[in-house]
């Protein structure tokens, strides 16, 4: 009977038990000038692209860091230009208050002067910024810009409007700060 299954061979071993490498694998072939040259050659260019790499990533975490500190730097003085708008307004009221020390027979004519040209003053850096007053006197109760405290009795105001605007609210561009605080009108009761 002829054995059907495929012999298998055991691998040589040396006298301390270690399987001996087969001798196709140790055969090696020496290199053609032509391969040493194109293997320097390659050796040099992936340590360039490796140099690249490392540069690459050092720029990238320079640029992290550098756009982190900026950014930081602009929340820091991201109300600069307002305060420098605001400083002369600092100073007009400094010099109104050193001028109401002063015992002089105009002084109040001219405290009130000075502090209504302040106050023009004031309002133009803050418009300057942005900032705009709600005007809300006489127009329609509108809860997204006035805030209402109550409701007063009346036939000179269509119902709904604005009676009275109490206190002045403002909105820098299309975001409310604060809003009007008013009294909305309603039809008298018969």
């Amino acid at each position: 009977m002829k054995n059907t299954m495929a012999e298998t061979r055991k691998p040589r071993t040396t006298e301390d038990g270690e399987a001996e490498p087969s001798t196709a694998a140790l055969v090696v072939e020496p290199l053609t000038p032509e391969q040493i040259e194109e293997l320097k050659t390659r050796a040099a260019k992936a340590d360039d692209n490796w140099e690249r790499l490392l540069r690459t990533t050092a720029d990238l975490e320079n640029f992290k860091k550098r756009a982190a500190r900026e950014r930081e730097e602009a929340i820091k003085f991201a109300n600069e230009s307002l305060i420098k708008r605001l400083v002369p307004v600092l100073d007009n009221f400094d010099m109104a208050m050193a001028a109401t020390a002063q015992n002089q027979a105009d002084t109040m004519q001219s405290l009130q002067t000075g502090i209504s040209m302040i106050h023009q003053q004031l309002k133009k850096a803050l418009q300057e910024s942005g900032m705009e007053e709600v005007d809300a006197a006489g127009k329609p109760f509108d809860p997204n810009w006035h805030e209402a405290v109550s409701q007063q009795e009346t036939t000179e105001v269509p119902e709904g409007n604005v009676l009275q605007q109490l206190r002045k609210g403002y909105k820098l561009r299309d975001r409310l700060i604060r809003p009007a605080t008013v009294i909305v009108a309603k039809k008298p009761v018969a």
